[in-house]
């Protein structure tokens, strides 16, 4: 089975479960877990930030993330309209933090500081919502695996600095950012008030994610943690798959981007398939053909795993499991059901 649907497919490899079964553990809500405090302050000084904290998802992330800023009664988070925040966690920026989502329509997901500064209410209007956070999803999932660029990351934080707005990364796939941008992590993220990594995607370990922010926020975000059940106890057997990942998985990011462009190279030559290559910035590929739902359906029937994302979109995801063999495979079986 070649499975393209997205890198949270990954599977642990063998060194990855080896040092897994010999992390050092102990109780992490009581500090005591020093495979989990080694992953905290390791990616901390990875993002450019004081204290990290260890979350079992991404998600818990964005939504402990966007608590520590917003103020219920009002306040919205301005995001990108196709963000991982806006569509894909069950509405809890409102259902839980009581957010009031602005989206930015911008098909890429990447907005401009212009743009941001034409949403943001007038201070003072009672009329209005609250203008306090700004959201930077860095790659953007949904805009096909696109980076933000530096300047234009530092251009939407001093919009946000002038306006007293506080400012929030989504780093899922912050490292493919890295890689592939030629800026290292810190540069993207140290501007921002919180900022995450994830360890379940391309760098692939089976569970978790890392929070960092100033040593007085994280010890805030500990307490939602705990609100959220989030908190753990011998962690250190999953922080320990995290530090594999940054020791080894890191730099091979970049031959997930080069498969991602041959993928994408491949689709462009198929009649009835329509993509442009120059868009794939790292291991996220979309492109466009009549009837999605049932090209995917006929597609996993093959054993090639791609998603529908719409009518006539689809998306293909690279990561640690798939080869070059498998672009081959993938292209030959996409091509003839094309």
């Amino acid at each position: 089975m070649i499975n393209l649907l997205s890198d949270t497919q990954t599977r642990p490899s063998r060194g990855m479960r080896d040092a897994m079964a010999d992390a050092e553990v102990g109780d992490e809500q009581k500090g005591a877990d020093p495979t989990t405090i080694e992953l905290q302050e390791r990616v901390a000084g990875l993002l450019g930030h004081e204290a990290g904290l260890f979350l079992p998802s991404g998600s818990m992330c964005n939504l402990i993330g966007l608590r520590l800023h917003i103020r219920p009664g009002g306040d919205e988070a301005i995001v990108a309209a196709n963000s991982h925040v806006a569509g894909f966690e069950a509405g809890a920026p409102a259902a839980i933090n009581g957010a009031i989502l602005r989206p930015l329509d911008t098909p890429s997901g990447i907005f401009q500081p212009a743009e941001l500064e034409a949403v943001l209410s007038t201070p003072g209007d009672r009329y209005a919502p609250r203008s306090r956070v700004v959201c930077v999803e860095q790659t953007t999932n949904m805009g096909g695996g696109r980076v933000w660029p530096l300047s234009t990351v530092q251009g939407v934080l001093e919009v946000a600095r002038d306006s007293g707005l506080r400012a929030h990364m989504d780093g899922a796939r912050l490292m493919n950012a890295a890689v592939t941008g030629g800026e290292p992590a810190s540069a993207y993220a140290a501007g921002f008030d919180t900022a995450w990594l994830d360890f379940s995607k391309g760098l692939g370990a089976p569970v978790g994610a890392v929070l960092v922010a100033s040593e007085e926020v994280i010890q805030e975000a500990w307490r939602f943690k705990q609100m959220l059940g989030g908190a753990m106890r011998q962690s250190g057997v999953l922080a320990a798959a995290c530090l594999y990942a940054l020791d080894n998985n890191v730099e091979r990011l970049a031959d997930d981007h080069a498969r991602a462009r041959r993928l994408a190279d491949g689709l462009a030559g198929i009649p009835g398939v329509a993509i442009d290559p120059s868009t794939v910035d790292t291991n996220i590929v979309f492109f466009e053909i009549d009837g999605a739902a049932d090209f995917c359906r006929r597609a996993a029937g093959k054993d090639v795993h791609v998603g529908a994302m719409g009518p006539s979109r689809v998306r293909a995801v690279l990561h640690l499991d798939v080869g070059d063999a498998d672009i081959d495979r993938a292209l030959e079986v996409l091509s003839e059901l094309a």
